[in-house]
């Protein structure tokens, strides 16, 4: 059979010559494991791994030019992320988790004035732009400054003396409570 003219080929023939491309495709990234669709609504059965909050916090402790506190993971939570940053100069050790109400819940903790910190939070740049303070609450025998952006992201702040630390989130005020109270009965961990 000859092969058809060049001028008579068409979008059908290039979507049909995609069509086992594309199965193949799907078939590899099936049997990888490396894809999911997300059906389920439960953190716990992401099939991202999860982040060893333990160990970061420790090495931070180590690192850093301040104390760190080490708040124990909520049950039904699970923590997915950690970072270290600099705020003009001034280091930041940052973890964050998925709560069991499926929002994510950031703890901050840094030697930066508060001033430097709710702009870093808030993602305001270097000022306080749409950032509004929004009142106090308590949580773990601490005044906690509360904050809240245009777009909904809340945190709070307090401050230990050379530390200050920030919750965020932009789900319920129990989830940003819940670390707030908790980072706030711990000790210092060793240098």
């Amino acid at each position: 059979m000859a092969d058809k003219p060049r001028i008579l080929i068409n979008g059908k023939d290039m979507f049909w010559s995609l069509v086992p491309l594309l199965a193949l495709i799907a078939l590899v990234a099936i049997a990888s494991g490396n894809c999911s669709v997300g059906l389920n609504q439960d953190p716990a059965d992401s099939k991202v791994p999860a982040f060893d909050v333990v160990t970061a916090l420790d090495a931070d402790a180590r690192q850093m030019p301040f104390p760190i506190r080490r708040p124990p993971t909520p049950e039904g939570w699970k923590p997915n992320s950690g970072s270290s940053d600099a705020i003009e100069g001034h280091r930041v050790s940052t973890v964050g988790w998925l709560s069991a109400s499926k929002a994510y819940v950031q703890l901050s903790q840094t030697d930066a004035s508060e001033d430097l910190l709710v702009p870093y939070l808030g993602g305001s740049g270097t000022d306080y732009g749409d950032v509004g303070a929004t009142g106090t609450r308590e949580a773990g025998g601490r005044q906690w400054v509360t904050y809240e952006t245009a777009e909904g992201k809340k945190f709070w702040i307090t401050d230990f003396g050379s530390v200050r630390v920030g919750v965020l989130s932009r789900g319920p005020d129990a989830d940003i409570e819940t670390i707030a109270a908790s980072v706030a009965t711990q000790q210092p961990l060793d240098a």
